[in-house]
């Protein structure tokens, strides 16, 4: 199995939200980035994304403008599978855990046996990913949060069979990209989106129930200390993305009526309402 001083180039597929957001955190801690998505036009709005946050940062100053442009650099872009060869391939793909085993199948048969693959899943269980993979000791869960650049924690999931070696790598490469991670075991949810469930569910049951507005919610519980309220904060993630997560867990702990899929939510995403990325969710942009 590879070191740590050993990864030089890491390969995200999937270049949604949050598959952009993690190749521009990997490029910005000195790796060689290849970001790949079969659809050219996420790799262009990936990097259109990238270049923004980005600009951003120097017009802050947080940034050099010399660093912007070798963080740049260093993120290659493609819509070849067969592209995505590196010492570290992180998944940022659909939330589906069929979906993953193919892609990581594939990617298997491309890269060096001892090759890390880590999977930004925030809810499906990593075990089973794993067990699809030739290997499954080299497999963890290296979960980021919305928006990557600027979230600092990062969960590291060990699995069933996940070495100690893997674990360990996936720990020290996220604290290099300037990140705080934390180890979890592989559960439904992990720590962060079992305890936060309840954030969004709970709100969309006091706007059923005719209590207060959307606005009004976001307002106080914004008020007394959260950064987001929880209607803003699913419109940034994708009501999709929010749901299928609820969803997962819904049925990973057997349809228990505490992770009830909300008909607020579940609406909007039937009419295609997702939030942000759709320009209307709970609220219009």
């Amino acid at each position: 199995m590879i070191s740590l001083s050993e990864v030089q180039t890491i390969a995200v597929c999937g270049a949604g939200t949050m598959g952009a957001g993690i190749a521009q955190v990997a490029a910005a801690g000195g790796y060689d980035t290849l970001l790949f998505d079969i659809q050219p036009a996420m790799l262009d709005k990936a990097r259109a994304q990238i270049t923004q946050n980005l600009d951003a940062a120097v017009s802050k100053g947080r940034l050099q403008a010399a660093d912007k442009i070798a963080i740049l650099e260093r993120i290659r872009f493609t819509p070849r599978v067969e592209d995505c060869v590196g010492e570290v391939i992180i998944e940022a793909i659909a939330e589906k855990i069929e979906i993953k085993t193919a892609l990581f199948g594939q990617l298997t048969d491309i890269n060096h046996s001892g090759a890390i693959f880590a999977t930004n899943t925030s809810s499906l269980s990593v075990s089973r990913i794993a067990a699809g993979i030739v290997n499954p000791a080299r497999v963890a869960g290296m979960h980021f949060f919305n928006p990557a650049p600027a979230m600092k924690l990062v969960e590291v999931v060990t699995a069933q069979d996940t070495a100690p070696e893997t674990a360990t790598l996936i720990y020290d490469l996220a604290l290099k990209m300037g990140k705080t991670p934390v180890h979890v075991k592989d559960a439904p949810g992990f720590i962060v989106n079992r305890v936060a469930r309840h954030y969004y569910l709970e709100a969309m049951k006091v706007a059923e129930q005719g209590l207060a507005d959307f606005a009004d919610i976001d307002r106080l519980l914004e008020g007394t200390g959260f950064r987001m309220g929880p209607f803003a904060l699913m419109d940034l993630i994708g009501n999709d993305v929010n749901l299928a997560v609820t969803q997962s867990l819904y049925d990973a702990f057997e349809q228990a009526p505490r992770f009830t899929p909300n008909a607020l939510q579940v609406g909007r995403v039937q009419q295609g309402r997702l939030g942000r990325k759709s320009g209307k969710g709970f609220y219009d942009y």
